[in-house]
């Protein structure tokens, strides 16, 4: 992956940090192994989805000791790369001087998704393996 010994910082953002980002921080963090350090924070911060937490679970992630986190707590530290998955994020983030470039990447909310538990969780596993795809393009074209 990566050539130099520095890991790339990563933050994700969505508004509640409740499953999108949280998605793909789990994501980015097992795809890009000891050569990313990934954190994720929301706006308006929530609590992690159970949802979100069972189907990373299907894909050997797990998300159980991850928290919701105020992009607040982010404020003043370096990142290569701050991502938004969500549009809401996009629009009300504060600025982040300290992110080298920032880069937008809208998924659909599962949070909204309605319908049985079966079909709501389809919804979860779908956007789950969007988000897995983009993670691996986004490190392969920031890392290979």
């Amino acid at each position: 992956m990566m050539d130099h010994t520095d890991k790339l910082r990563l933050l994700v953002l969505c508004t509640a940090n409740r499953c999108r980002s949280q998605m793909a921080e789990g994501w980015l963090r097992h795809l890009g192994g000891k050569h990313v350090e990934v954190h994720s924070a929301g706006v308006k911060p929530s609590v992690v989805h159970p949802l979100a937490v069972k189907v990373m679970k299907e894909v050997s992630i797990d998300l159980t000791d991850h928290r919701s986190k105020h992009v607040e707590e982010y404020l003043g530290q370096d990142f290569d790369c701050v991502v938004t998955v969500c549009d809401s994020a996009r629009e009300t983030c504060p600025v982040l001087p300290g992110a080298k470039r920032t880069v937008h990447h809208s998924f659909p909310d599962p949070d909204k998704a309605t319908g049985d538990e079966s079909q709501v969780l389809e919804v979860f596993r779908d956007v789950r393996d969007q988000i897995g795809r983009w993670a691996e393009g986004f490190l392969q074209g920031v890392c290979g």
